[in-house]
């Protein structure tokens, strides 16, 4: 069987070839429903919102121009569907970006996690969980989905510089969550 590449997938399906699509579905969609999952914290609500990706990305392949990766521009239409169904939901985005200082209290579910989770990595997850939303896609975009920090930043619209006090942000929102409970010897 001959492995196309996603360049190829991508023209076959902008002539007509419907039905290549679903190799396209079946590259990204446990990447993208992991991040929907951590971002809408409710399985459901994440296969709708995947659904919806992969409808918007299909009506609107005509559009991709290869400026990017696809994986970015899929990504970045996920990225958007999480949020509107997180505004939709009157979730305030603002509130899941505000800082330790502020009035959210990051530390309220921590006995929770770490008493649930069986290894380290679990921990890790749990914890990246209960960040505010952009600080959890962040992390989970550059050390799990390994993307670069410019792709990261056109995932969410922002930009490199923007996004790369982001990452800071959330290594250190996450340091703290973790010296807290004097768990990074483990991470280590």
């Amino acid at each position: 069987m001959k492995k196309y590449s996603e360049k190829d997938i991508i023209e076959s399906v902008k002539r007509g070839n419907q039905s290549d699509f679903s190799l396209l579905i079946d590259m990204y969609k446990h990447k993208a429903f992991s991040m929907l999952k951590r971002m809408l914290k409710n399985q459901m609500d994440a296969e709708e919102a995947l659904q919806d990706s992969f409808l918007k990305a299909y009506e609107n392949l005509s559009s991709f121009r290869g400026d990017s990766k696809f994986s970015t521009w899929f990504y970045r239409i996920v990225y958007n569907t999480a949020l509107t169904r997180l505004a939709s939901a009157k979730r305030k985005v603002e509130k899941e970006m505000s800082s330790i200082d502020e009035h959210y209290d990051l530390y309220e579910n921590d006995d929770k996690i770490y008493s649930e989770s069986k290894d380290a990595k679990t921990y890790l997850f749990n914890v990246i969980e209960e960040l505010p939303v952009r600080n959890a896609v962040v992390l989970i975009l550059f050390y799990i989905d390994d993307m670069s920090l410019n792709e990261i930043s056109q995932v969410m619209d922002v930009s490199l510089v923007n996004a790369k006090v982001l990452l800071h942000r959330s290594r250190n929102l996450l340091r703290d969550l973790l010296l807290k409970h004097n768990y990074q010897e483990e991470m280590i």
